[in-house]
């Protein structure tokens, strides 16, 4: 006599039946369910940000990923200058730009940090 197996499963009984497609509906559930949550948002994400580094051009007011704000001074393939303050100028990649900002914005913060 086992505990952990019954009687009728050690007796060889052949009443068992095999999982068809009822047996599939839970883990294919599961998968649309991370697709929906997980990668789907995230390849949204990329897709927004691809566009939007595209459509840097001169002059507009950008935060980088380290929270550096600047104007776009000049830019090229892979590299954007950025004036961070009166004659001031750093050289980052296109791919650490974060957000695009509003026009005006630079403005106001360096006008505020004069006074």
């Amino acid at each position: 006599m086992s505990f952990f197996i019954s009687d009728a499963m050690a007796a060889g009984s052949t009443a068992v039946q095999q999982p068809g497609m009822e047996g599939l509906l839970f883990p294919i559930g599961i998968l649309v369910f991370f697709y929906f949550l997980f990668l789907r948002p995230q390849a949204q994400r990329a897709k927004e940000k691809k566009q939007m580094v595209a459509a840097l051009g001169k002059n507009t007011e950008v935060v980088t990923a380290g929270g550096i704000l600047g104007k776009v001074v000049d830019l090229d393939d892979n590299f954007v200058k950025l004036e961070v303050g009166d004659n001031m100028f750093i050289q980052v990649q296109r791919q650490s730009i974060e957000t695009m900002l509003p026009k005006g914005t630079y403005k106001a913060v360096t006008k505020k940090a004069s006074v």
